[in-house]
């Protein structure tokens, strides 16, 4: 062996250490001319805090047209709930729901009432959260005020560590 064959991988080691140094100094001069100032992140996905979505329309036929031509629009800052007003006849045959955000005073009188003259019920319900109004209200049961509620904090870890140790103890037999 030569002293050319030698040579062969201190060239090869070489020539691959100078093509990195120069990917990696342009690489770096393309971020040196990036503006970070100029460079605007993403717009907010949500208008302000809490904002939430409801399912929206007005007079719809049936809660399948109603939640699928839904507008696609952020709550206004001053509701906080949605509400969703059902009204359908005695065989239980929707005839108009509309859905829509609403503010607390709104949701006050939730539930059923059904009218003799007309023999056709109402039922309002409101609830709590993004787009939570998918059902409708048919009854006392579901005619009603859906609030979420904060998860305590005092205790909280107490229970995060209990659930891995009730899962552990209940795989150890199978094991």
């Amino acid at each position: 062996m030569g002293p050319r064959v030698r040579m062969l991988p201190l060239w090869h080691a070489l020539a691959v250490a100078v093509v990195q140094i120069f990917v990696f100094s342009e690489t770096r001069a393309f971020a040196k001319n990036i503006n970070f100032y100029n460079v605007r992140p993403p717009l907010d996905p949500t208008p302000f805090p809490n904002s939430f979505k409801c399912f929206t329309c007005e007079n719809a036929g049936d809660n399948y047209n109603c939640n699928r031509w839904a507008e696609d629009k952020w709550c206004p800052e001053n509701t906080q709930y949605c509400l969703t007003v059902h009204h359908f006849t005695r065989h239980g045959r929707s005839t108009s729901i509309t859905k829509k955000c609403a503010s607390r005073t709104e949701c006050h009188f939730v539930g059923c009432q059904h009218s003799r003259d007309s023999e056709h019920t109402e039922c309002r319900s409101c609830c709590e959260g993004m787009i939570c109004n998918v059902e409708l209200p048919t009854n006392h049961t579901n005619a009603v005020f859906a609030v979420m509620h904060a998860q305590r904090t005092s205790g909280s870890s107490a229970h995060a560590l209990c659930l891995p140790l009730l899962a552990w103890a209940f795989t150890l037999p199978l094991i």
